[in-house]
């Protein structure tokens, strides 16, 4: 099997390639249209500024649909994979088919992320190490206990999923989720609403998410957290990005309780803050990360972490950016350096 340092290279070749052209990964023939997207990583990181190691990221989106008529009704469907699912030697991160009806909706059914976490709000970051999804810096920091890596909600990709959403204004989306069909859990329900205005010089955007999860059987969406066993697990979750010129913004904060669970308590919360300025080819960003778990049971030990980025990219090209980044986990320094590759 390719490994994830070939894979990596492979697509950050294919960006590049892509990139001469950025034409060629959008294509209409007739009522049909096919689209291709993604981006690829490659840099270093320094624990402790000592021995370097390597990162490497990537994601390819592809997308085929199908137009009834000036986009009013639109069959789709959807494949993509990236790093997280080549990590866990899958090769599929989301597959599934959608139909949208212009100003009413869209219906997904396959296998896919949430309604409450693709309508949740992440934080700034314009560096490569991946803060707001299973971020990199604690699979090359370690982690000292059970980290709650993911700020919005996330009840993984690879159970089959019903997601409905709505859109009846370009102010307000709104969904409910519902899956089941696996070994992880008996059923799994949640919702997501996302509220935005940019109307005015000061431009924002709130999101709320709650999600209920029925006998969790050792699962877990986090890399760095074991598989939880309880009767039940409930999340909530709400997330604000206020932008006012090239300043942005972003609080984010979810809360993850388990009742009666077996073993290590995993549950806990995640909080985080930031804060991005753009100026021309140049972009800024500091975020901040607090995870504590084990803080809903008295009879287990708690821990909880700090994780601080400072992040800065140039963007070369439309296509092409390097980004630099300097932080903070368990209490250990790191300075990390990269370029990415995005067509």
């Amino acid at each position: 099997m390719i490994n994830k340092f070939n894979a990596v290279s492979i697509f950050s070749i294919l960006c590049a390639m892509a990139n001469t052209d950025a034409s060629a990964l959008s294509r209409d023939i007739g009522p049909f249209n096919l689209a291709v997207t993604g981006y690829g990583t490659a840099g270093i990181i320094e624990p402790n500024f000592e021995k370097p190691d390597f990162i490497g990221d990537f994601r390819v989106r592809g997308q085929l649909t199908y137009d009834f008529g000036n986009r009013e009704h639109m069959l789709g469907a959807v494949y993509m994979i990236d790093e997280d699912a080549v990590h866990e030697d899958n090769w599929v991160h989301d597959a599934f088919g959608f139909w949208q009806w212009r100003g009413v909706g869209r219906i997904e059914v396959g296998l896919t992320d949430s309604v409450a976490h693709k309508l949740g709000l992440g934080l700034p970051d314009v560096g490569g190490m991946r803060i707001n999804h299973d971020s990199l810096i604690y699979r090359k920091m370690g982690t000292g206990g059970a980290i709650i890596a993911n700020p919005e909600i996330t009840n993984g990709s690879d159970a089959l999923r019903v997601n409905l959403v709505a859109a009846t204004n370009s102010r307000v989306q709104y969904g409910i989720s519902v899956s089941g069909l696996n070994g992880d859990y008996d059923y799994e329900i949640d919702a997501g609403l996302k509220i935005k205005s940019s109307a005015n010089k000061t431009k924002y955007a709130f999101s709320f998410g709650a999600s209920f999860m029925d006998n969790p059987d050792n699962f877990s969406t986090d890399e760095y957290t074991p598989g939880t066993t309880a009767d039940w697990r409930g999340q909530i979750y709400t997330g604000l990005n206020i932008q006012y010129n090239s300043w942005v913004f972003a609080l984010t904060g979810r809360v993850v309780y388990d009742e009666k669970p077996i073993g290590s308590a995993v549950d806990g919360i995640v909080a985080g803050a930031g804060l991005s300025y753009d100026l021309l080819n140049y972009t800024m960003s500091l975020s901040y990360l607090f995870s504590d778990t084990g803080i809903w049971h008295h009879d287990t030990e708690n821990y909880d972490d700090h994780t601080v980025v400072a992040s800065f990219r140039y963007k070369y090209s439309k296509f092409v950016d390097g980004w630099t980044s300097i932080g903070m986990s368990r209490g250990e320094p790191f300075l990390a350096a990269g370029v990415r590759l995005t067509f």
